[in-house]
């Protein structure tokens, strides 16, 4: 512990003797007040709504690191406009007050040396302070991370102790040197110790440790790691004294997942500073349609269900507001298609920002100028402007917490009200004494996806695809499967994860086992590349993993026929089969009933 406050100190003295010789920047309406006895609760109402400054700042190239770079060089380098004032100004028009300025520090005009010492270049910390003084001059709250920054956090996980240690120096230094160079700036600045990094990815690998990163930390180390990665950003912000003493401090969860996040082996850091620290999470659910590259390949979303799956999953966070923490969802939305908004777009998102007044939450919209379109300064759809321009802070201001609760409840639940129970029709319905067969899929590019997760959803499917799934009632021989040929695309495009899955099977038929028979793409006999296992992830759902890559090892849970588990794999289809580089059809043929 000495011997890191000790590298804390250094790199300290360092940065801010580096630091001190930084020209003037053009003038910034912020003032540098920080407002005393406001806490974290109340700033995330005062944030409002927001929005991301997507695809910009943290645009980097790692083929293409060169200190001394003209940081409008990576600005602009994944497609997006060079960020202007006026941008900003239009931006706050539209009804967001605040914005989040994702940023790669690492990968862009900066230094990594071998040996620890990292230095940002300082045109690039002077083109983040330029950005960020554009948002306060227009009145907005700011949010300054690392973000992803070509994955050197994969340096936490290696198997060599020199490059973790490298990697924690480098974040110290990260951070330090932020934090002086912003420390003058009111607490309308806040920092955020990381994206989506800590926890899953680290063990990415990167151009900073290929040579060196291995799978090996179990998720109790990996909480630990986000744990101890999160109290040194507050340990290392804290230190640089002034404003920062008392900056609000945004908390990265643990993959920003929620599930994982209110997993109480994550601890919020401890702090010198009372009520100033904030915890982000991210909302992509479901990503089959949210994240789908196309309107016309995202799977339905709109239901009963999904709505109430949207509220469940935002009350989770109410673990952190009953605690003091303010809670802002750093990314959201129904990501535009490459042709154009997906249907529900609008009811989606009012139900979010609903459901974020009611749970005292704070957003900021993931958005590349696909719906606000920064080149136009205006969004792409009326209806979506109307939906933000009456969700400003400004509308709001005078109104007691109590009544926008009241109304924001009010009209989720008029929401939840009106929805369809299912746009399916004649679909097999799931009561507790019903099983159900069906397969799981993502095609390899993401673009189509059928009823992925554990609960059977037909309602999840993109357009086109038809499916045959069955109803179990016993032991017997099933066949289901999926036609892809309605699709846009007129294929599935390889696999990136599938599973035969059979709903309420844990519960209706115990210990039964999955007996794959045939596997029939195109018509034709697919040869697995090794034997599927019956296992489940719930205790309800029984599934056969047919491409599953995120499980490393075959679990002690895992039941076949005689117990005989040899060559079990959670991969038995392989994905980069020639003869599955178009899928137009897959039919599985399989027996189920009590292991033998």
């Amino acid at each position: 512990m000495k011997n890191s406050l000790l590298r804390l100190a250094s790199l300290l003295l360092s940065a801010m003797m580096l630091l001190a010789c930084v020209p003037a920047m053009a003038e910034s309406a912020d003032d540098g007040v920080m407002r005393e006895g406001l806490t974290a609760l109340e700033v995330t109402r005062l944030m409002g709504n927001g929005t991301n400054l997507g695809n910009t700042m943290e645009a980097c190239d790692t083929n293409n690191i060169r200190p001394g770079n003209s940081p409008l060089t990576y600005e602009v380098c994944w497609g997006q406009p060079v960020t202007t004032q006026e941008m900003l100004y239009a931006m706050k028009a539209a009804g967001f007050d605040t914005i989040r300025i994702p940023v790669a520090w690492m990968t862009n005009a900066t230094t990594l040396a071998i040996d620890g010492s990292y230095i940002i270049d300082s045109d690039y910390l002077d083109r983040v302070a330029e950005i960020v003084d554009y948002a306060r001059n227009a009145g907005m709250y700011v949010i300054i991370n690392d973000h992803w920054d070509g994955g050197w956090w994969g340096m936490f996980g290696s198997e060599s102790a020199e490059t973790r240690q490298l990697a924690m120096d480098a974040y110290i230094g990260m951070w330090t040197q932020i934090a002086v160079r912003f420390a003058d700036y009111s607490d309308y600045v806040i920092f955020e110790s990381a994206n989506e990094e800590l926890g899953g990815r680290f063990d990415e690998n990167s151009v900073y440790c290929s040579d060196s990163v291995v799978t090996y930390l179990s998720d109790d180390e990996r909480y630990e790691l986000t744990n101890l990665v999160n109290q040194t950003f507050v340990d290392t912000v804290r230190m640089t004294g002034g404003n920062n003493e008392q900056r609000f401090l945004l908390i990265a969860g643990y993959s920003t997942n929620i599930d994982q996040t209110c997993d109480p082996r994550f601890q919020m850091p401890t702090d010198t500073a009372e009520n100033k620290l904030l915890i982000s999470v991210h909302y992509y659910d479901p990503w089959s349609y949210c994240g789908a590259s196309t309107a016309g390949g995202a799977t339905a979303w709109g239901t009963i269900s999904d709505f109430e799956y949207m509220d469940q999953q935002l009350a989770k966070m109410t673990k952190f507001t009953q605690q003091g923490y303010g809670v802002v969802i750093g990314e959201y939305g129904a990501l535009p298609g490459n042709d154009g908004l997906k249907a529900n777009t609008i009811a989606y998102h009012k139900h979010f920002l609903d459901l974020c007044d009611y749970y005292d939450l704070t957003s900021t919209l993931w958005d590349c100028s696909g719906m606000f379109v920064r080149r136009d300064l205006a969004f792409c759809d009326a209806d979506l402007a109307a939906l933000y321009a009456g969700r400003d802070r400004a509308t709001e201001e005078g109104r007691d917490y109590a009544e926008i609760q009241a109304a924001a409840r009010a009209s989720a639940d008029a929401t939840i009200a009106s929805a369809p129970a299912t746009f399916v029709k004649d679909a097999i319905v799931v009561d507790d004494q019903t099983a159900v067969a069906w397969i799981m899929w993502n095609d390899g590019g993401w673009a189509l996806s059928y009823s992925v997760g554990d609960d059977y959803n037909p309602d999840s499917i993109s357009g086109g695809m038809k499916v045959t799934d069955v109803e179990i009632t016993g032991p017997g021989t099933y066949t289901v499967g999926i036609d892809f040929t309605g699709t846009s695309q007129g294929y599935s495009a390889s696999v990136a994860f599938a599973a035969l899955a059979i709903a309420n099977g844990e519960l209706l038929y115990p210990g039964y086992v999955i007996d794959i028979k045939e596997v029939l793409i195109d018509g034709e006999v697919y040869r697995l590349k090794g034997r599927g296992y019956t296992t489940s992830d719930n205790g309800v759902t029984t599934r056969v993993n047919l491409y599953n890559e995120w499980v490393t090892a075959v679990p002690k849970t895992a039941r076949m026929h005689y117990g005989n588990l040899a060559g079990a794999t959670p991969t038995p289809i392989n994905r980069n089969d020639a003869a599955i580089a178009q899928i137009h059809t897959i039919y599985i043929t399989f027996e189920y009933g009590p292991q033998k």
